[in-house]
């Protein structure tokens, strides 16, 4: 497993309610974040985390639709989701700021 992926993975598992899922019976190694039993985030590869952020938060975090994304090339700019890119220690830990406003959306 990618380092980056594993950090994050290991900053996850302290957050309360998440639960990491992968899907055996894919052999892709399909990964989702459930949070309270409903998926919060997916995993699309070792350096992408494709949350749900929602739309309100995307846009006062400021953040962009990635324009060459392979998963998702036709994502509506007013989806719930984001990808986020991840390729070193600081961007995984703004990923982790990220995925702790989403959770905290949640509960709301």
């Amino acid at each position: 497993m990618n380092p980056l992926k594993a950090q994050l993975l290991e900053a996850i598992e302290t957050l309360p309610g998440i639960e990491v899922v992968v899907w055996r019976e894919r052999s892709d190694g399909f990964t989702t974040l459930n949070y309270r039993g409903k998926e919060i985030a997916h995993f699309h590869h070792d350096n992408e985390l494709d949350l749900a952020l929602g739309k309100e938060l995307i846009k006062q975090q400021g953040l962009n639709y990635p324009k060459d994304s392979i998963k998702h090339p036709k994502r509506s700019a007013s989806s719930a989701y984001i990808e986020l890119r991840y390729n070193s220690s600081s961007q995984v830990d703004e990923v982790v700021r990220l995925l702790k406003l989403a959770i905290t959306q949640h509960t709301q």
